[in-house]
């Protein structure tokens, strides 16, 4: 089927050479968007930086390890179950605070 007859407008490409250092390229450079780089990059800047950052993100790996150890296995029992439910707690509290981390530096150094 034709693009006439699929009713549909078929339009030229540009022949202008594409710059990989475009803003609209790194919007779909890989598979991460550009405010996901970003993300990521400020991660990284705050990890250097932020002993604060630093500590919650090092306990939230920690807890995330034990997780995945609870997790591997086929059966839990009770109080395994209870822990389980525990660390998961755990982790989203710690990265609620390292959210509110990255929010506080994003509103400093915007305006």
């Amino acid at each position: 089927m034709t693009p006439r007859e699929m009713n549909v407008t078929t339009h030229s490409l540009p022949t202008e050479q594409i710059n990989p250092t475009d803003s609209a390229w790194q919007l779909h450079k890989g598979d991460r968007t550009l405010m996901e780089n970003t993300q990521e990059e400020l991660k990284t800047h705050l990890m250097q930086t932020d002993e604060e950052f630093r500590r919650l993100a090092e306990q939230h790996s920690s807890f995330h390890q034990q997780l995945e150890a609870l997790e591997a296995k086929s059966h839990l029992t009770t109080e395994e179950e209870v822990e389980e439910h525990r660390l998961k707690k755990v982790k989203l509290q710690l990265k609620d605070q390292m959210n509110a981390i990255i929010s506080r530096y994003r509103a400093q150094h915007v305006a």
